[in-house]
């Protein structure tokens, strides 16, 4: 009898294991589950490396956004250990000037007690805009960030911001790999998904309808539909 493979789920940039709370219980059928913590480390490196430390010996990881730079580190630092890759809303490429500038601003805004304006000023760009207004989903958002807290976003946005470009590895990644996008993400848009999938070998590449960047909560069913096909290829 075949051993079910453990699945590690790496949420995004001030999200907790709610992120994937729709998805768990099928994929929890499909062998054991492990939401990993991202939240202690100002590093790619020593986030990756906290995953694995803690992570069973062979699995599938799947990471959405932040969750899918952190996914790129811990492949470059265990290829043999990863053996379905999920790429879920994010992107291989490392930040623009522009893109860190808006992370320190992030930064310097919550250390001084701006806390909840970070997160009302980013809140419109992380969902599709039917949903924008939808008071279930937003407060989930706010929910997660605080279980994330200031703290750790700081550290978080600091290993954002230090992250190396991606692309030039994406060859190198061997196992079957999921890159799923929102057809109306803002953040990561469907370009940056077709541009790894074109780069790693057999990738599949499914764009989810009437979706945002946070696709999980948005469209969870075809999220979890794709995770499933994903986990039987």
């Amino acid at each position: 009898m075949i051993e079910p493979l453990p699945v590690v789920l790496i949420p995004g940039l001030l999200d907790s294991a709610r992120l994937y709370a729709p998805q768990i219980p099928s994929l929890w059928q499909r062998g054991a589950v492990m939401v990993a913590d991202h939240t202690r480390d100002d590093s790619m490196a020593a986030i990756a490396a906290r995953v694995l430390a803690n992570a069973p010996q062979t699995f599938a990881l799947a990471g959405l956004s932040m969750g899918g730079y952190i996914a790129f580190e811990i492949v470059r630092q265990a290829p043999r250990r990863v053996a379905k890759l999920a790429l879920l809303d994010t992107s291989a490429r490392a930040d623009t000037s522009e893109q860190s500038d808006a992370r320190r601003a992030q930064i310097a805004l919550a250390a001084q007690g701006g806390f909840a304006e970070v997160l009302q000023a980013a809140l419109p760009r992380l969902l599709q805009r039917a949903r924008r207004e939808d008071a279930a989903l937003r407060h989930l958002l706010e929910q997660m960030a605080q279980e994330v807290g200031v703290a750790a976003f700081i550290r978080q946005q600091t290993a954002n911001i230090a992250r190396c470009d991606s692309r030039a590895t994406l060859g190198d990644i061997r196992c079957p790999t999921l890159v799923l996008v929102g057809e109306d993400d803002e953040l990561t848009p469907p370009e940056r998904a077709a541009e790894m999938a074109d780069a790693i070998a057999g990738a599949c590449l499914v764009t989810v309808k009437q979706c945002g960047h946070m696709s999980t909560l948005e469209q969870p069913e075809e999220v979890t539909r794709a995770l499933l096909e994903w986990l039987r290829a």
